[in-house]
């Protein structure tokens, strides 16, 4: 009876015989394994194998023309093997199965053709995306001046009353609780409109089936860096949160994967980041505010992808991969059970981990700005030009002159942006809104007056919201064509930014954004990478992120002033 053997095709055919021969009857191992599978499986760069041959005579020299045989085939060799086998299992299963009790196409195979196809996959992913980023930045983004308005209104006057009845006014205790809890804190609730519908669109593609076709569609490309597509749902998870991610990649096949992954997966935007990316966005480019959101989520992946392909070629290399091979669950429609489940989970988990830290920050951040250390004032009663945190943030702002946003002002939000990127916002909406806030001491509004401001926003942000819709395919129904009034912190942004960086502005603030997206996420972050790769790669993504970044900020400012686009 013949044995079963699988034709490989002529090119792999006769390296399998050039090996097959060098084994022949004088190499030590060959009683232990057929010669055919033993030149099969080196040219398929079986590791457990090529570690076995390391110790001998022989195998030194099978491995040495093995190298040569793989390097004159090219790569692919490992998909090309795989690819024949899988194309026998085929022809095998089609004459032993009756093709007339195939079953015909379900939704899901119809939906898939169009979905994962190899031409239409990426750009629907990225339509995908586009979608998901237009619904955060112009749908939830028409809360964002209504909430700023509950916190800098009512909030604030209802804590400025409580302080003066129980005899405060006037004290560092009343800054502490309106300068410090209150404006860091609430400049965050700001923007958890923004997270909550990011949540709520991930929830819908994660539970509709569509996020493991992602990882499909990705799967070429990240092959271009030395990864599998499996290695694009830990960056996936990314954009939600960071840490999850770098935790996530635990699933993959092989410790290399694993520590790449986990390098790359601080460069995708963690809902961190998008409040400072909506912020500087509306701010400076409000026609174009979703457009630039997006675009720092791709600039994101694209350098993930450099990074990648510069790791795959030095401390990285690529050794051996398997095809990927996932199983892809049928198309259904989500529950709101479920969507609204997924979701609260989220902003519950945000809410109650990064509260925390954001509190501990801000009121650090408040007790640097109340220590004077020049100037006259004293402690609480001090210019905050003069205080400790500016002089902290001063000595190292220099640095950031080349990329436009040199002040103490940015330089202090980054650096507490170090702990958690929910911080920058807040520390801004302090060091930024001190003297706007000061300028409006004697309006003293009511707290009467505030609740009824405030309801009535709500009710235009809910029409704005709804307008929001229709325009995201290009059918406007807005009636007023006037900007909206600026809140304190928007204009002392665009204030503080068009004086650092001598009128370019815009040119500053996309550089600031392009920072913020490149340098270490947060400390959670950098303890995950400790933990689940060491910690020399935990140092080498600290260093080389923040170097990367300011680079990056650089070229972005710079390049802009030379081309004239500020």
């Amino acid at each position: 009876m013949n044995a079963f053997r699988i034709d490989y095709g002529e090119e792999l055919e006769e390296a399998i015989a050039d090996l097959t021969l060098q084994i022949g009857d004088s190499c030590d191992i060959v009683d232990r394994f057929p010669s055919r599978w033993l030149a099969v499986a080196l040219l398929d760069n079986d590791p457990g194998l090529e570690e076995y041959l390391g110790g001998s005579v022989d195998g030194e020299a099978l491995l040495a023309r093995r190298d040569e045989l793989r390097a004159a085939l090219g790569s692919g060799i490992d998909t090309a093997i795989a690819g024949r086998r899988y194309d026998v299992v085929h022809d095998i299963t089609a004459s032993a199965v009756d093709s007339g009790a195939r079953r015909d196409k379900t939704a899901t195979d119809r939906i898939d053709s169009i979905v994962i196809n190899r031409y239409l996959g990426l750009p629907i992913f990225l339509a995908a995306m586009w979608l998901v980023f237009k619904i955060t930045t112009d749908i939830a983004g028409a809360f964002l001046d209504w909430i700023d308005a509950a916190v800098s209104g009512p909030i604030s006057d209802l804590a400025t009353s409580a302080v003066s009845v129980v005899g405060l006014e006037g004290t560092w205790a009343e800054s502490l609780i309106v300068d410090g809890a209150i404006a860091g804190v609430g400049a965050i609730l700001v923007f958890l409109p923004v997270l909550f519908s990011l949540y709520l669109a991930l929830a819908f593609l994660e539970d509709s089936g569509y996020m493991a076709r992602a990882a499909f569609v990705m799967d070429r490309l990240m092959r271009g860096v030395g990864l599998q597509g499996k290695s694009f749902l830990p960056m996936l998870v990314g954009f939600g949160c960071t840490v999850p991610a770098i935790y996530a990649t635990r699933t993959l096949d092989n410790e290399r994967d694993r520590i790449m992954t986990a390098m790359l997966v601080p460069f995708m935007s963690c809902g961190a980041r998008l409040p400072v990316y909506v912020l500087m966005s509306t701010i400076f480019f409000p026609r174009y505010a979703g457009l630039v959101v997006f675009a720092m989520y791709l600039l994101g992946i694209a350098v993930a992808l450099v990074i990648g392909v510069i790791l795959r070629r030095t401390a990285l290399p690529v050794t051996r991969h398997a095809p990927t091979i996932m199983e892809l669950p049928p198309y259904r429609m989500p529950t709101v059970h479920s969507i609204w489940f997924h979701t609260w989970v989220r902003a519950k988990a945000f809410l109650k981990d990064a509260g925390s830290i954001i509190f501990v920050t801000m009121m650090v951040v408040w007790l640097l700005m109340s220590i004077p250390v020049s100037g006259t004032g004293s402690f609480a009663d001090t210019d905050v030009s003069d205080s400790a945190f500016a002089a902290v943030a001063g000595t190292v702002a220099p640095v950031f002159e080349p990329a436009g946003f040199g002040s103490w002002e940015a330089t202090g939000s980054l650096l507490s942006g170090f702990v958690a990127k929910e911080v920058v916002i807040g520390t801004m909406a302090q060091v930024y809104g001190v003297e706007t806030l000061e300028m409006d001491e004697t309006e003293s509004p009511s707290t009467l007056g505030s609740l009824r401001d405030l309801g009535t926003g709500f009710g235009g942000a809910v029409v704005g919201a709804a307008r929001a819709i229709p325009a995201m395919v290009g059918i406007d129904l807005s009636t007023d064509a006037t900007e909206p009034e600026p809140s304190h912190l928007m204009g002392s942004l665009r204030l503080g930014f068009e004086e650092s960086s001598g009128g370019h502005g815009a040119l500053a603030a996309l550089a600031f954004m392009v920072f913020v997206l490149i340098y270490t996420p947060c400390m959670a972050a950098v303890a995950a990478i400790r933990h689940e790769i060491g910690s020399r790669w935990m140092w080498t993504s600290i260093i080389g992120q923040s170097l990367l970044a300011w680079v990056m900020a650089v070229v972005v400012f710079q390049v802009g002033i030379l081309v004239g686009a500020g």
